[in-house]
Parts: structure tokens; C-alpha cells; sequence
């Protein structure tokens, strides 16, 4: 059975803070399990958060680790990656889909009023995705068939946007 490799993975946390998606993509679990699907590149875009110590990740790996906070697109790591891990922002999880790459999303529990974890949960029971938290990120990616995700159907989306605008009061 052939089992794709993904060699180039990348992390966005988007705009904001999520220090503990850094630190946990940077610990050794997360890293075997990265190095075990094949990773030879990381690329962590850390958002407004703090840079994880790359060098000091770089001596308990063999993965070539690069990391960077905000630019004015990561559609380029994103069409370069052959898996995204991402924070469970709609516009990070929308530009992942409909670049068509398979997406773990990692649901940030700290915050309030979560609507990352209803949008994770919709993308997922639609075959999607696969979403987690911190916690669990290591073995969703040890349990994860990439193969088995399903691209995004065009007006997928749409009830839930509805459902977020007439919460948030734009209808």
C-alpha cells in the first residue's frame, strides 16, 4: 500500500495568539509524530504570539524548521504545503480548503464564545477536516487518514456564514 508523504508542513495560527499550538507543534510527540508522516520542512507562521526558540527545536530534529509572525499572505505556504495545520479561524480554515489541502484544525479552548469549535465540528462531520485541541494534536495526527478528506463542496459554508452573521448581528 502506497502511504503519501507529507514533506512540507505548515502551521498558522493566523493573526492572533496561540502560544500553545507553537509550543506543542515544537515538542518532541508532535515532532516524531511530523517526522513519522514523512515531514522534512516546517514552516510555523506564529502570529502576534512569541517565536518559538527554532534553534533549539533544530537540535532535537532532523525537520528543517522556519518560523515567522505576520506577512500579507500565506497563500504561498499554504499552495506549498502538503499539510496545514491551522488554528480554527474561518478565513485560515476557508483559504486551507479551497486550496484543496488536507487540514488539521486545533481548536484554541481558551477562548470564549467559541465558534471555532462549532465551525471544526461542521467542517468535520463533512469529512473535511480533522480538528483537535492542543492536547490531542499529536495523536489525531497518528490517527488521521489525510486520504479519506473530501473537498470542499462549493456553498458548503453557507448556512453556517448565515448562522455567524445573525449571531454576530449582521442580518
Amino acid at each position: 500500500m502506497f502511504t503519501k508523504l507529507y514533506k512540507d508542513i505548515f502551521v498558522t495560527v493566523g493573526t492572533t495568539e496561540f502560544e500553545e499550538l507553537v509550543r506543542v507543534v515544537t515538542s518532541s510527540d508532535v515532532l516524531k509524530q511530523l517526522a513519522a508522516l514523512g515531514c522534512e520542512s516546517l514552516t510555523i507562521q506564529f502570529g502576534r504570539g512569541s517565536a518559538p526558540d527554532v534553534e533549539s527545536v533544530r537540535q532535537h530534529t532532523g525537520i528543517r524548521l522556519s518560523a515567522y509572525g505576520l506577512k500579507s499572505s500565506i497563500e504561498d505556504d499554504i499552495i506549498r504545503a502538503d499539510l496545514v495545520i491551522s488554528h480554527a479561524g474561518a478565513g485560515s480554515c476557508i483559504e486551507v480548503l479551497e486550496a484543496g489541502k488536507p487540514l488539521v484544525v486545533v481548536v484554541n479552548e481558551t477562548l470564549m464564545n467559541n465558534h471555532q469549535t462549532e465551525l471544526a465540528e461542521r467542517l468535520s462531520k463533512d469529512n473535511n477536516l480533522f480538528y483537535c485541541t492542543p492536547k490531542t494534536l499529536q495523536q489525531t495526527l497518528a490517527d488521521s487518514n489525510f486520504a479519506q478528506l473530501e473537498k470542499l463542496r462549493p456553498g458548503a459554508l453557507d448556512d453556517f456564514v448565515d448562522h455567524l452573521d445573525a449571531f454576530m448581528g449582521f442580518k
